[in-house]
């Protein structure tokens, strides 16, 4: 089993055994019959992953990793807000009639900052430091911009990459405000994982740790009936993750740089309602 689905499996027992219920309470999110969507969810949590060890994908059910990817690519390198530069149709739901998202992840990252080296936007100014000064305590991005939260169609919910270089490897920390465990966790996982493998073979670095802080981190009520069947099952090894080792300008990765190698997983036979 792959360490991916071992922390997963445990996240999820302990939610299910140990957290708090909102079941009676008022909540935003709803189903699409207008039905208030509940949770049981655990404050604070702390997950962390050796990628030097292993590449975190779920083998407990499919991860489409290509999609996540092109996503990630879609924020941090197009920074781009517009849904027409996106492959797959994940933030449809959240377009406006402009055909973006508003104000919002890839569009916060783009924003240009004047700093003594010159302007930069946050993406460039990572690669800088990492490249110019690794030992810097500030090398980090936040797109949870409280002047432009009103301009959003969705809060960031992963708002904030912490690197950090100790010796020749490359640490890094997700901070996420809120974390769907059954549709969304592992797909945010490889995202910043391969971002991660990223920053660092640019930089001349090698990986070390990647360390995801979530919030609130929950299962929908809909969703409890997967998940429990999800923590029956034994999972495979972890795939081998490559990506092409040429390239040494952030900008010129694509979807198509990666491979998972021997990626088994289990079929996954379940309906997901979604909570809007």
């Amino acid at each position: 089993m792959s360490y991916a689905d071992e922390l997963y499996k445990q996240t999820c027992r302990d939610i299910l055994e140990n957290g708090f219920s909102d079941e009676g309470l008022e909540v935003r999110p709803h189903w699409a019959d207008g039905s208030p969507a509940h949770t049981i969810k655990k404050f604070g949590v702390v997950n962390r992953y050796d990628l030097s060890k292993e590449f975190p994908i779920m083998t407990l059910r499919r991860t489409y990793w290509k999609s996540a990817v092109d996503e990630l690519l879609w924020i941090w390198q197009k920074k781009s807000n517009r849904i027409c530069d996106l492959g797959s149709h994940v933030w449809d739901e959240w377009a406006g009639e402009d055909g973006t998202i508003g104000k919002a992840y890839g569009y916060q990252l783009g924003i240009k900052h004047h700093y003594k080296e010159g302007d930069m936007d946050q993406v460039d100014r990572v690669l800088y430091d990492l490249k110019h000064n690794p030992a810097s305590r500030r090398i980090l991005t936040n797109i949870y911009n409280f002047e432009d939260l009103h301009e959003m169609n969705l809060y960031p919910c992963a708002y904030s990459m912490t690197f950090n270089v100790t010796g020749n490897k490359l640490n890094a920390i997700l901070n996420q405000r809120s974390q769907d465990m059954l549709t969304a966790n592992n797909w945010n996982v490889v995202q910043y994982a391969v971002l991660t493998h990223m920053m660092a073979q640019v930089s001349g670095l090698e990986v070390g740790e990647f360390v995801h802080v979530i919030a609130d981190c929950h299962i929908y009520d809909r969703h409890i009936p997967a998940v429990k069947a999800m923590l029956e099952r034994e999972g495979f090894d972890a795939p081998t993750f490559k990506m092409d080792e040429s390239i040494m300008d952030f900008y010129q990765f694509t979807k198509n740089s990666f491979q998972m190698e021997n990626y088994q997983f289990h079929p996954f036979d379940f309906e997901i309602p979604m909570a809007i």
